[in-house]
């Protein structure tokens, strides 16, 4: 059966085959003539600030002091770790040696730490103080043979004679630069870090050099950055939206970037106020924020010029509501970790209510129903990617790489999606949370939509709650707005205008606050464990 290919928008671009650091450093060099005196970082939290030119030589030295340790471009390090200039730093410290690093979430406990280092083998772990004892507790009978603490000696972090695994601080482990090591771009794994993907545990996702630059330069493609431009980076840098479109693309951009260690909405605006921000990349909840958070009107965030949302899809209604208050357009991009993790955005003025963009440069993509039948455009199928930012596989998990890759290289995102005759990408939603009422199929992305849109919802999550007669009935959990009132009959009353009789709750329950990931997902299996 024929396949119905869509292509990009965009014109074909060139893809260099070298390491990834060594191209980023090289076009933020090109990009700007005042490259010598440019900033890299301001630390939103201490205030400390990192040229280009420092920041480069404390990645070289550090690189240096690495290879002494014993990292070599087999090895793997961690980083476990929140958003601040030496995260940067140490990533590309070790992928300078043609090591590889993989991104820990410091929330995690030691159980959940230790699984993923179990998987990969790392020989160095890279923290902070604040996770110490939590990554102490992880590395025990592990790989890994020394803790590098990412902060400075003088800042009183602990190092406790208590601890038999070697610790020290990251500046008494700078040496003699060391050289960039040479490496297949295509080959040489520069990053693992650990999703989900599709269904079941998460899984370390192996991302080339070419992987990233390829994305980066794809990504970077679609946005205009001025040499005016200050970015906010308060989404970590341990997830793969963090990791590549705030940490990689804006330094690859000369982006000067704020990082912000977590989230809190008052700090956030606050800082934008400061510093000028005019590049704010988000989620959809904090999107919410910017729509109804009261602090909102107490800053002047008049220089922002974008709001970027990824990482979970966000109604076209949330998305005016924002950029109506807040005087910016407020975008939206798609992506996931095998992606590396760009395929969609936004670019210029090609903007739609709802959409996730077009697809990046070199980027094929198909939509394909359960029978395996591609569809025309604006029919809802599974999304399908191909292009330079495929990952290569999960790591010692080929059978699930076979189930997501195919042997033509289309990578089946397990996402619901249309594409209209723009080219324009609508996420539906996740196809292994689409309630199935009585044969028909619900999406919970759908339904939530709508009811944050009501004036008294400032957050709410749809499931799908087993039923013995229809199989599954929609469930909301609402987090209703401070003083207000809502009932279950209300809710229907007004769904029934805009949706379907058969999408209507059977049940909602009012919560104080929606469980979600440090990247923004709705953590449904929390809420399905509620029931």
């Amino acid at each position: 059966m024929a396949q119905l290919i869509i292509t990009s928008k965009l014109q074909s671009l060139q893809y260099p085959s070298q390491p990834l650091g060594e191209y980023v450093f090289r076009s933020a060099e090109g990009r700007h003539e005042d490259f010598d005196k440019r900033l890299a970082f301001i630390d939103g939290d201490t205030g400390a600030r990192w040229l280009y030119n420092d920041t480069i030589g404390a990645i070289n030295q550090f690189a240096g002091g690495l290879a002494q340790l014993g990292v070599r471009s087999e090895s793997v390090v961690a980083i476990i770790a929140p958003n601040c200039p030496e995260f940067a730093i140490a990533f590309h410290a070790v992928i300078r040696l043609g090591a590889t690093v993989t991104t820990v979430n410091p929330q995690y406990t030691a159980r959940e730490i230790q699984e993923q280092l179990n998987d990969c083998q790392p020989v160095i772990a890279l923290t902070v103080s604040h996770t110490l004892e939590t990554v102490v507790a992880a590395v025990e009978s592990s790989s890994v043979k020394s803790i590098i603490l990412l902060e400075e000696e003088s800042a009183g972090s602990p190092v406790s004679s208590d601890i038999e695994i070697p610790l020290m601080h990251w500046r008494n482990c700078l040496s003699e630069p060391a050289p960039q090591a040479q490496l297949d771009s295509k080959k040489s794994i520069a990053v693992l870090p650990y999703s989900s993907g599709t269904t079941g545990r998460p899984k370390g996702v192996m991302l080339s050099h070419f992987n990233l630059l390829s994305n980066l330069i794809q990504t970077n493609d679609g946005q205009s950055y001025g040499d005016d431009d200050v970015a906010l980076a308060v989404l970590p840098f341990f997830h793969i939206y963090g990791m590549q479109v705030l940490m990689n693309c804006l330094l690859a951009a000369g982006v000067p970037i704020v990082t912000l260690r977590r989230f809190d909405m008052e700090k956030v605006l606050s800082l934008i106020e400061e510093h000028r921000i005019t590049r704010f990349f988000a989620v959809p909840p904090i999107v919410l924020g910017l729509a109804k958070h009261p602090a909102v009107d107490e800053f002047d965030i008049s220089s922002l010029r974008q709001v970027f949302s990824g990482a979970a899809p966000l109604g076209g209604e949330l998305a005016e509501e924002a950029a109506a208050r807040i005087g910016c357009p407020v975008v939206q991009g798609y992506g996931m970790t095998e992606l590396s993790p760009v395929s969609h955005l936004t670019v210029g003025e090609d903007y739609k209510s709802g959409s996730s963009g077009t697809a990046v440069a070199d980027t094929d993509c198909r939509i394909v129903d359960e029978n395996g039948v591609d569809q025309v455009h604006g029919e809802t199928g599974e999304l399908w990617i191909r292009g330079p930012q495929v990952m290569v596989g999960y790591l010692n998990n080929p059978e699930a790489t076979s189930a997501c890759l195919d042997e033509e290289g289309w990578l089946h995102t397990g996402d619901l999606a249309l594409i209209d005759n723009d080219k324009h990408m609508y996420i539906v939603d996740r196809l292994k949370e689409l309630i199935k009422y009585k044969g028909f199929q619900i999406a919970p992305a759908e339904l939530e939509a709508a009811i944050v849109a009501f004036p008294e919802v400032a957050d709410v999550a749809v499931i799908g709650k087993p039923d013995e007669e229809s199989g599954e009935v929609p469930k909301a959990f609402i987090v209703l707005k401070k003083g207000m009132a809502l009932s279950l009959e209300s809710i229907n009353e007004r769904m029934l205008k805009q949706l379907a009789s058969y999408k209507q709750l059977v049940e909602a329950d009012f919560i104080e606050t929606i469980p979600k990931s440090p990247s923004g997902k709705i953590l449904r299996r929390i809420l399905r464990q509620k029931n």
